[in-house]
């Protein structure tokens, strides 16, 4: 069932004890004003009365505010657009906030830093993913923004992009779903909400040039599969295209991309924006369905009034373009209750972060129970590596938010290129150290930086227990040249396992990493990139006032080897732009305008991404998606598996048979008949279940059609092929102990 969403209604409750000269103050100005017309109907009334240079002005924006000459009247964020003022259609404020609202501290604001979508998505909660949205939605209004540009789910083809951290995981459905959830919770908040970035952008090293060569099953198999589920749940304002090209066209001007699938199979009605420099042609562009062009207006201003009054673009072209726009305006509520300003609370907002986190933090390996350590007893505690003394890291590049009252480590200072100053390390004032020391009162707690690998080896030497701390940062516009945390710090998580047995490894990125010291060290916690209260979140899971829960939203490979690309795919020096002393983002927006030299990304893995890799190809992991380790223990019985007219209702039972309360995120895959040529199998569904010591769950999943189905390109439709399907349920990807087979026609 497709799912649509169109924001709150915004009610006005006139108060009885306003004055009257109030009340009629708040009567409608305008026809569209009628809040009883639906969102099309108001639109189209004020279409009518648009000129056509407020329809050009209204389509493309005004120059990025840190830009000389950009609109003084920008509230400060990635861009927007102008409104239509003597109408009453107001400004579009955009900002950046894919883990919170970018770019607050220039202008004296505070937002919160909650943990990046990837470690959110760990937590299999689509409540979760909503409280995440809904924050991040509170808090661009109350900095006066009316427009998000996070929402992104482009799926872990490639570990090592550098925006994995901003992306839901490698799985269609858990990806859809979450980031589905995500942005409805940002647009209950009355802001207009956007999924980004489509599609098939997996990479960021030569991402404005780079072709992704993929066949259509697949891509409506994995990459857009994400997105259309997410669409079914947001219901979004606005979708962004991409930067890359797909088979040979750029996104932006993707026929097959925009105008077929998007706006024809997935029934989207709301608008497609550029990525910023992401536009390169008019007609074209705006014939494939192109609505809106960032930042600037190298296509969409002049050149659009141009090829409007030439005929070259047809004016009801135009006009559906302003029409979306409008439409997503007043279904989101934007018109009818704008943004007020006022200042963020930073209490709710970390109180928020941090349960998030809780939910985030996946323990993957705890021998011999290592974890929890009991508070109560007292112990020396080292704690070594990675600036935990005073600070946690955060995904960089446009999703970075600024850390109160900056830095507490010094980057590396910035280059001269335009980004640079964008692209740099910073870290959150949240120190592991203290907030270890509060959970563990009793602990002598120390610490050591591990600059200098005997010492800290040393120290762990004389502890009761080691926490070594590893960071791999990662960013916008650049891939990890590899997966591993770097020779120094494998080195120093080696030396401190070696040194004492009692070692736990902590690990803060952005994604998936490979661990060549795994077998020195008795337990290994995921932080992720955890957020403003990351540390006093990793301290409860610690000590066990939380029991861990989370589980792994993409597989960690033993190897690079062992990726469906070993050889990171770097582009050519001519398909990067050129930047040279003295540009300005104009200039490389210009660039980015006129087109880079291309170059190709074969994926010929094709519907084999992430653990259907890793299967398909009989291959070991490091850790397997969906895994996640607790400190009690779960058993599953009784599955039986029902037919339904849209698919398939499963059961099964699950009972916590260890000593402490916890959540189990129960899981259910199939494997599709050998006719399908599909991957060994895939997940379909899944349950979070709260349990007591010795409680038992009936766990329900319905499993919608079409995840049991292909992707026929001849019928351009999902199609569920006759045979024997097997249903398999279970912890983790690899850990599946119930199984039923059931013959489907």
């Amino acid at each position: 069932m497709k799912l649509k969403y169109f924001g709150r209604k915004g009610l006005a409750l006139i108060s009885l004890a306003l004055p009257i000269a109030a009340v009629a103050q708040a009567a409608p100005q305008h026809a569209w004003d009628q809040k009883a017309l639906s969102s099309g109907e108001r639109a189209a009334l004020v279409l009518k009365q648009m000129t056509l240079d407020e329809k050009i002005a209204f389509i493309h924006g005004y120059g990025m505010p840190i830009e000389p000459g950009a609109d003084a009247l920008s509230n400060g964020g990635a861009g927007g657009n102008v409104g239509v003022p003597r109408l009453g259609i107001p400004r579009i404020e955009m900002a950046d906030a894919a883990y919170g609202v970018t770019r607050s501290a220039p202008n004296g604001r505070y937002a919160t830093a909650l943990p990046s979508v990837l470690a959110a998505t760990s937590s299999w909660e689509p409540k979760s993913a909503y409280a995440y949205g809904a924050l991040i939605g509170t808090e661009l209004r109350q900095q006066g923004y009316n427009m998000t540009l996070g929402g992104g789910v482009n799926l872990t083809r490639e570990p090592r992009d550098g925006r994995t951290f901003e992306y839901a995981g490698e799985d269609p459905l858990l990806a859809g779903t979450m980031d589905g959830n995500l942005m409805r919770g940002e647009q209950d908040q009355h802001v207009l909400g956007d999924i980004k970035h489509y599609a098939i952008n997996d990479q960021e090293d030569g991402r404005f040039a780079v072709n992704a060569e993929i066949d259509k099953r697949s891509m409506r198999e994995s990459d857009l599969l994400a997105f259309q589920i997410a669409l079914e749940i947001a219901h979004p304002s606005a979708v962004m295209c991409s930067y890359n090209r797909v088979n040979s066209v750029y996104s932006c001007e993707n026929d097959y991309l925009l105008h077929d699938v998007l706006k024809g199979d997935f029934h989207f009605d709301g608008f497609v924006i550029s990525d910023w420099g992401g536009t390169h042609s008019t007609a074209k562009a705006s014939h494939a369905g192109l609505d809106m062009e960032q930042p600037e207006d190298f296509f969409y201003g002049a050149e659009m009034k141009k090829q409007v009054q030439a005929g070259t673009v047809p004016m009801a072209e135009l006009d559906d373009h302003v029409l979306r726009i409008l439409r997503a305006e007043f279904a989101s509520g934007v018109v009818d209750d704008p943004p007020q300003k006022g200042v963020v609370d930073a209490d709710h907002g970390n109180n928020v972060a941090q349960t998030l986190a809780e939910k985030s933090i996946v323990l993957l390996k705890n021998d011999h129970s290592i974890l929890p350590l009991d508070a109560s007893k007292p112990m020396t505690i080292a704690v070594i590596g990675s600036h935990a003394d005073v600070a946690i890291i955060g995904g960089g590049g446009s999703a970075q938010v600024d850390p109160p009252g900056g830095s507490p480590v010094p980057p590396p200072p910035p280059g001269n290129g335009v980004f640079d100053a964008l692209i740099r390390p910073a870290w959150f004032r949240d120190s592991p150290l203290k907030a270890i020391q509060a959970e563990f009162p009793k602990a002598h707690v120390v610490y050591a930086s591990g600059d200098d690998i005997a010492a800290a080896a040393s120290l762990a030497h004389s502890a009761d227990v080691a926490l070594v701390f590893g960071s791999q940062w990662s960013a916008e516009s650049l891939d990890l040249k590899t997966l591993d945390l770097g020779p120094d710090q494998d080195a120093l998580i080696a030396a401190v396992g070696k040194a004492n047995p009692r070692t736990i490894a902590i690990v803060e990125s952005g994604g998936p990493i490979v661990m060549p010291w795994h077998d020195q060290v008795g337990g290994i916690v995921e932080a992720w990139f955890p957020g403003i209260r990351g540390a006093e979140a990793l301290a409860s899971i610690l000590s066990g006032a939380v029991n861990p829960s989370a589980k792994l939203p993409v597989s960690f490979p033993l190897t690079e080897a062992d990726l469906p690309h070993p050889k990171l795919n770097t582009p050519p020096a001519a398909s990067e732009p050129h930047i040279n002393k003295g540009d300005t983002l104009h200039d490389v927006m210009k660039e980015l305008g006129d087109g880079l030299p291309t170059f190709p990304m074969v994926y010929d893995e094709k519907l084999k991404v992430g653990y259907k890799w890793y299967d398909a190809e009989h291959t070991n992991v490091l850790f397997p998606f969906g895994h996640g380790l607790s400190y009690t223990t779960y058993a599953y019985s009784g599955l039986s598996v029902e037919r339904t007219a849209t698919g398939l209702t499963i059961h099964f039972t699950v009972q916590n048979t260890g000593k402490r309360a916890g959540d189990e995120i129960a899981q259910v895959y199939a494997a599709l008949p050998a006719s399908a040529g599909e991957p060994p199998h895939r997940l379909v569904g899944w349950s979070r279940l709260a349990l007591a010591p010795g409680e038992s769950k009936l766990a329900t999943i319905t499993v919608d059609r079409r995840m049991l189905s292909i992707f026929d390109e001849k019928q351009n439709a999902f199609s569920l092929l006759p045979g024997s399907y097997q249903l398999l349920v279970g912890a983790s990807s690899r850990d599946l102990g119930l199984k039923q087979e059931i013959s489907l026609k």
